[in-house]
C-alpha cells in the first residue's frame, strides 16, 4: 500500500513527488478511478497530474485503448524508479521524524573532568533513560579548551567554569550552579585543621592537577592571594589520578564538594573556612547557532537537576 506523502518539493525537472505517487497508484491498479480512491484525491485531479507528468517527461506513460489501462515502454521504465524515489522520500520523512521525536541523534557535550566525575553520571543516566536512542559523546577538557571546541563547532554544549578564561561574545552562557570546594586527604594520614583556612595550605603538601585545569588555577590564585606559593608533592594528574594520590597519602587536594562526596571511605573531607572557595558552573553554547533538539533537551534536564 502506498501512503500519501505530503511533500510539496519538486524532483528533478519539475516532476513532483505527488505526481509519481499518482503514477504508481494508476500503474498498480490499472484504473484511474480506483487509483484516485487509493490516494484520496478526486479522479479529475489525478488525471490532470498524470497528464502534467507525461508532458514534463515528454512521453505517454499509459495506453488507454478501449478503456484498458496499460503501461507504455516509458511507463515500464519509470515505474521502478518512481517506486524507489517514493521509498527514499518516505525513509527521509521517517528519519527526520525520529530526530524530531528524540528517537535518534546525538549530543556532543564538553565538560571539565571534575564535572564528569561529580555532576554528569546521574544526569546522563536520567537522560539516557528518557532518550535511549540518543548517542552521548563526551569531551573532557579545561574550560579554555572547551570554549575553543564550541567555537569550532565540535561541540553542541559545554559545561564550563565562570568566568571564562577568554570571554567570547560568540557564546551564550547560563549559570547552572555554584559549588563549594573542599579539602580531601587520606583517611589514614593525620587530619588537617577543621575547617581548613587557605593559609593553612602553606604548611601542607598538595597534590595538584595539570596545567589548564580550572581547579589548579583557582587553588593557586587563592594561595597567592594569601601571600604564598603552594608546595606540590605530585602534579600533572587528572581527577581520578589526583584522588588516587590523595588516598595513597601523598598530600591534600582541593576538589569540588560533589567529587569529594564520591571519593570513597579512604579519603577524609574537610570544609574550607569561610568565606571558602566556590566556583560557578555554566552551560555554554554558540550564540549564532541553535543547539540541536536533543542538546536542548539535555540542557533542560541539567537546569532541572542542578
Amino acid at each position: 500500500m502506498i501512503r500519501l506523502i505530503s511533500i510539496g518539493m519538486a524532483y528533478r525537472g519539475g516532476v513532483q513527488l505527488t505526481q509519481l505517487l499518482y503514477f504508481v497508484a494508476v500503474a498498480e491498479t490499472r484504473h484511474f478511478t480506483r487509483a484516485a480512491e487509493r490516494v484520496h484525491v478526486a479522479q479529475p485531479s489525478l488525471s490532470q497530474q498524470i497528464r502534467a507528468l507525461e508532458k514534463e517527461l515528454g512521453a505517454d506513460l499509459f495506453s488507454r485503448a478501449r478503456g484498458n489501462i496499460a503501461l507504455t515502454d516509458a511507463g515500464e521504465a519509470l515505474l521502478p524508479l518512481a517506486r524507489r524515489i517514493l521509498a527514499d522520500a518516505d525513509t527521509a520523512r521517517l528519519e527526520v521524524q525520529e530526530l524530531a521525536q528524540l528517537r535518534r541523534g546525538r549530543v556532543r557535550l564538553g565538560a571539565t573532568p571534575s564535572l564528569c566525575t561529580g555532576l554528569l553520571p546521574d544526569v546522563l543516566r536520567a537522560f539516557h533513560d528518557l532518550h535511549p536512542g540518543i548517542r552521548l559523546l563526551i569531551e573532557e577538557g579545561g574550560s579554555h579548551d572547551l570554549v575553543r571546541e564550541l567555537a569550532r563547532g565540535q561541540l553542541d554544549l559545554a559545561l564550563v567554569v565562570l568566568p571564562l578564561p577568554t570571554p567570547s561574545p560568540a557564546l551564550t552562557t547560563v549559570e547552572l550552579l555554584h559549588e563549594d570546594l573542599v579539602v580531601v586527604s587520606s583517611a589514614a594520614a593525620p587530619a588537617p585543621p577543621s575547617p581548613v583556612r587557605v593559609a593553612d595550605l602553606a604548611e601542607q603538601p598538595l597534590v595538584m592537577f595539570r596545567h589548564g585545569y580550572d581547579l589548579r588555577e583557582l587553588t593557586v590564585a587563592a594561595c597567592r592571594a594569601e601571600g604564598f606559593e603552594p608546595s606540590f608533592t605530585v602534579e600533572g594528574g587528572e581527577m581520578d589520578a589526583v584522588l588516587g594520590f590523595v588516598r595513597a597519602g601523598l598530600g591534600l587536594a582541593v576538589v569540588p564538594a560533589m567529587v569529594a562526596a564520591r571519593s570513597g571511605p579512604e579519603t577524609r573531607v574537610t570544609p574550607l573556612a569561610r568565606p571558602g572557595l566556590r566556583r560557578t558552573i555554566a552551560l555554554a553554547h554558540r550564540s549564532d547557532v541553535d543547539p540541536p533538539r536533543a542538546a536542548r533537551e539535555l540542557m533542560r534536564l541539567l537546569l532541572r537537576r542542578a
